[in-house]
Order: C-alpha cells, then sequence, then structure tokens
C-alpha cells in the first residue's frame, strides 16, 4: 500500500515495535501529563499478506502490557455505523437559529468507552482490520479517521492507541493504495512472511506435530499465493494454524481425514495433496518407529534402516520424538501454573477455614504435588531416553543439531529445562556450542592465512 517500505519486519519484531509505541504514547510525567502531544501520535498501520498473524498478535500486546483490547474488521460496517447517524440540532449563531448536523456516536467509539467501563481501565488499544478495503463510502471516513483519529464528530480517547492493518492489493483485489498525505500521518510497518518465526509460534500455541514437521521439511510450502484464468489459490499460516485445530478434533473423534479435509483450510490443490500424503506417512512413522519404546528407554538404539532412511523420514522421527517430549514440558508447564494458583487460593482462605478445612485443603495441595513430582521424573527419564537413543543411532550429527534446534524454539521446553535441567540436554548443547566455536575459530585462521 504505497509501496513497500525499505525494511521489512516479521510478525515478532512488528509486535516488539507496537509494544514500544505504546507504551511511549501512554507514557505520562510526574505531574500526570503525556510525555508525546497527541499530534504525534502516529497511528500504527501494519500492511502484510493476509494469515500472517496480524490480527493474532494484539491480544498478546494489550494482555503483555495490561491494557484493553477493542478490535474491528472495518469492511464489516457502514458509514453510519462507523460514524454514528446524523442529528439535526439548532444552533445560535450571531443571534439567528440555525440547523445543524451532528452525529451520533460511533458504534466503535461506544465499544471503546464500553470497555472501559467494564474494566475500570482507561488504557486500551483500538485495532482495525482491513482498513484499505472498505467501500467507496466508506472511504472517506477511514482517511478521516487516520488522520484526525475522529469518527464523525467525535475523538478516539487519548488513552488508546490506534492500530489498523491491511492487505496490499496483490492478495486483495477491493484494497486500495493511500496517497502520500495520508501515509505521511501513520506509523506504517510492512510486515513479511517469516516460516521460522511462525514454527517458533508454533511450538507455543501447540500446533499438530504434522503441520510442524511437514512445514520443516517443506519450507516452500509455508506460505504461497497464486492465480490462474479461473480462480486465486492460497496457503496461509492462519491456514495452517486452523487446519491443525481441526486435526486434533478429528484424531480425538476418530474421524477419517481426507485431502477434502485438508483443501477446506489449505486452498490450494497440489499443496493440500502433498500435507495429507505427508499425513498418512507421519502417522505410519508413529507406529513404526515405536516412539513409546524410545521414551521408555526400552529402545535405545534404532536400526540401519533408521540410519540410512530419507532425511525427510529421519527428520519426521525427531519431530515426533519432540513431540512426544513436547506434550511432558507443556504438561509441566500447567501443572507448576495450577499448584501456584492453588497455594494462592489456599493462602487467600486459611484466615476463614477451620483447621480441619485447612488442613484438607493442604492434603489437596500436596497431593497434586506428589503427582507433579511424579510427572516431573517421568519428563525426565524421557528426556534422558530420547537423547540417548539420538546419540546411539545417529551420533552427534546434523540430527542432534536439528533436534536441539526444536528445543530451543519451543518456550516450554526452554522452561522446563531451565527449572528442572537434564544433563543430556547440557551435555549436548555444550558440545554443540564447542563444535560452533572451532569452526567460526578454523574460518578466521582461514581468513587469516589467505
Amino acid at each position: 500500500m504505497g509501496g513497500k517500505g525499505i525494511y521489512l519486519m516479521n510478525i515478532r519484531q512488528a509486535k516488539e515495535e507496537i509494544k514500544r509505541t505504546v507504551a511511549a504514547y501512554l507514557e505520562k510525567d510526574e505531574e500526570g501529563n503525556y510525555l508525546i502531544s497527541e499530534r504525534f501520535c502516529r497511528p500504527v498501520l501494519l500492511m502484510g499478506a493476509p494469515g500472517i498473524g496480524k490480527t493474532a498478535i494484539m491480544q498478546q500486546i494489550a494482555d503483555e502490557l495490561g491494557i484493553n483490547l477493542v478490535s474491528y474488521t472495518i469492511t464489516h460496517h457502514t458509514r453510519q455505523s462507523a460514524i454514528g447517524l446524523p442529528v439535526v440540532r439548532e444552533r445560535d449563531y450571531d443571534g439567528k437559529k440555525v440547523s445543524v448536523t451532528e452525529y451520533t456516536m460511533s458504534e466503535i467509539l461506544v465499544s471503546v468507552y464500553d470497555k472501559i467501563e467494564e474494566t475500570k481501565n482507561d488504557k486500551g488499544i483500538l485495532f482495525l482490520d482491513e482498513i484499505n478495503c472498505v467501500s467507496e463510502t466508506l472511504l472517506p471516513t477511514m482517511l478521516q479517521f487516520l488522520q484526525y483519529k475522529t469518527f464523525g464528530t467525535h475523538k478516539v480517547p487519548r488513552s488508546y492507541v490506534i492500530v489498523c492493518a491491511g492487505n496490499p492489493p496483490l492478495y486483495n483485489r477491493s484494497a486500495r493504495e493511500f496517497d502520500m498525505v495520508t501515509l505521511d500521518r501513520v506509523k506504517k510497518m510492512d510486515i513479511e512472511v517469516d516460516r521460522e518465526v511462525f514454527l517458533e509460534y508454533a511450538e507455543e500455541s501447540r500446533l499438530h506435530g504434522a503441520v510442524k514437521a511437514f512445514l520443516d521439511i517443506r519450507a516452500e510450502y509455508f506460505y504461497r499465493v497464486r492465480t490462474d484464468a479461473e480462480e486465486t489459490y492460497f496457503v496461509t499460516a492462519r491456514g495452517w494454524e486452523d487446519l491443525s485445530e481441526i486435526l486434533f478434533a478429528y484424531e480425538r473423534n476418530n474421524f477419517d481425514i481426507t485431502v477434502d479435509t485438508v483443501s477446506e483450510y489449505i486452498s490450494d490443490p497440489e499443496i493440500a495433496e502433498a500435507f495429507h500424503t505427508y499425513l498418512t506417512l507421519y502417522k505410519k512413522y508413529h507406529e513404526e518407529f515405536a516412539i513409546g519404546s524410545i521414551l521408555g528407554g526400552d529402545l535405545i538404539e534404532g536400526s540401519d534402516d533408521v540410519r540410512t532412511a530419507p532425511f525427510d523420514e529421519r527428520l519426521s522421527l525427531l519431530h515426533l520424538l519432540f513431540d512426544a517430549l513436547s506434550n511432558d514440558y507443556y504438561t509441566y508447564s500447567m501443572d507448576l501454573k495450577k499448584q501456584k494458583a492453588l497455594r494462592e487460593e489456599i493462602l487467600s482462605k486459611k484466615d476463614f477455614l477451620s483447621m480441619d478445612e485447612l488442613d484438607l485443603e493442604k492434603e489437596k495441595f500436596e497431593s497434586a504435588e506428589d503427582m507433579r513430582q511424579d510427572r516431573i521424573a517421568a519428563a525426565g527419564k524421557h528426556t534422558e531416553n530420547v537423547f540417548s537413543f539420538i546419540e546411539r543411532t545417529f551420533g552427534d550429527g546434523q540430527e542432534m543439531v536439528l533436534f536441539l534446534t526444536m528445543i530451543g524454539r519451543d518456550v516450554y521446553a526452554k522452561e522446563y529445562l531451565s527449572d528442572i535441567g537434564s544433563d543430556a540436554y547440557a551435555k549436548h548443547s555444550k558440545q554443540l556450542l564447542l563444535r560452533e566455536q572451532k569452526a567460526e575459530l578454523d574460518r578466521e585462521i582461514r581468513l587469516a592465512i589467505n
């Protein structure tokens, strides 16, 4: 929109920049005055391909900053709902009564004030999606909104930061270009598609293992938009995320997952068929590789068939192993949160409970803690057994490096290993670091000699 900027951000970088922007716009001095004048608080404008997470990060930002979020897809609005309904009022000018048109408050601004009343928190973000895809009748209103932060005759509260998002015309035929006058009044961020950032997010949001493995193997299928004479075919990050959820649901209910099921989310026949084929193999690998036996330590070394298997099969095995471990790490994180919450609950009630009631609460806590410790111990054994299997089967080659990479981008694995630790993980991470340092030293020596 208005041409791509010189600098492109991935969605993670955009999230951090928006957080900094919100903090700066809302900063006050000791007397409670805003340090940045409202005139300089440009609305943020995110421009990027659809389905890469622009909307998803907004709630994360609001939650992390402890502020409200009011979110609208502006293409769902008419001019009347966006700016309010016209009302004719009488005013006195130079002693004469004159009829003038004013507007009732916009439905969008009503939602902002309702949120403030509901939460008793006056700080927030007003997020409007598809800002450059509105109808002709609403376009002037949106341009006025971006330039003056008003809907009709009503302003957005100063304590709310405006963030908008749009899609370039390449991806949306109804998208419009904004002129220089408008772009010169916004803080524009151009967002690029980034598979690595998505895979890191995938670990945190618990995407289906087959989706993560497939995108590791077939990176070129992560995001695609193509058009022929009859139709537009597309695959987005949102599509993979939504497909993941339906895969979990179908598996819980033992429903068949057909290529038609996949194509409902992955709107490119070539990629939908490729993923469905891989999903079938992924399930087959789970049985053939005896993941449960590896976790339990019953299978300490793979066969020659595993060692010499094609790369995509070896990578699939690593994903299957990591998915099994990641369930342990996720359980650890959830158990820890539950125990902390239970402890806080008991402490908050202790002055109001009898000794017998307090003893029962303590027994409940201790029983849950015993089970939590058992699961921690099991996770530790599983971790050691998996590392032992990979080392005995593949040595410290690329398979070990890939497995360490999977652990390194998983937020729950990092939490578990930071809190509990693992001798095997520490050992192999240290070996990898030493190898990388040696390789860098060798490179510097070669450069010095040459």
